[in-house]
């Protein structure tokens, strides 16, 4: 947890990776265990509790925030920002409980604009799959 800390700024309650299963200079591999305690569970289908897409949508954009962390030497070049979602397909739903296994790998870097695909899957089943971009932004945090 604090190797995801140190790599970013997101903090509880809305950090959705809790460890980083493996890098290296193009891809990485992370996980949370989804709690059945997520206040989002109280009210996202209550009875029948599902993650919402966004927040798995938000966990593969904090697992690649994580993998250009480690690609980006000086700190100062700014922080990534998202600046674009295309082609998200939700497949399956997430349930309190479960594993959330999530890999985001880079496409290609043009200037500051960072080109990266991802996946989420929950027991070996692809939950979601999108295409996304950010950009370094200057941050006062």
């Amino acid at each position: 947890m604090q190797e995801v800390l140190k790599a970013i700024p997101h903090r509880p309650p809305f950090l959705f990776v809790d460890n980083v299963n493996e890098l290296d200079q193009s891809r990485i591999r992370a996980s949370r265990e989804i709690s059945p305690s997520e206040p989002f569970f109280q009210g996202h289908y209550p009875g029948n509790p599902i993650m919402p897409g966004v927040l798995i949508c938000e966990s593969i954009f904090q697992a690649g925030a994580i993998l250009l962390s480690s690609l980006i030497e000086d700190p100062a070049e700014g922080v990534p920002v998202l600046t674009r979602i295309s082609n998200a397909k939700f497949k399956n739903m997430v349930k309190p409980g479960s594993l959330l296994e999530l890999e985001a790998e880079l496409v290609e870097k043009l200037g500051s604009a960072y080109f990266l695909k991802g996946k989420a899957s929950v027991a070996g089943k692809t939950v979601v799959t999108v295409e996304f971009a950010v950009s370094l932004a200057k941050a006062s945090l």
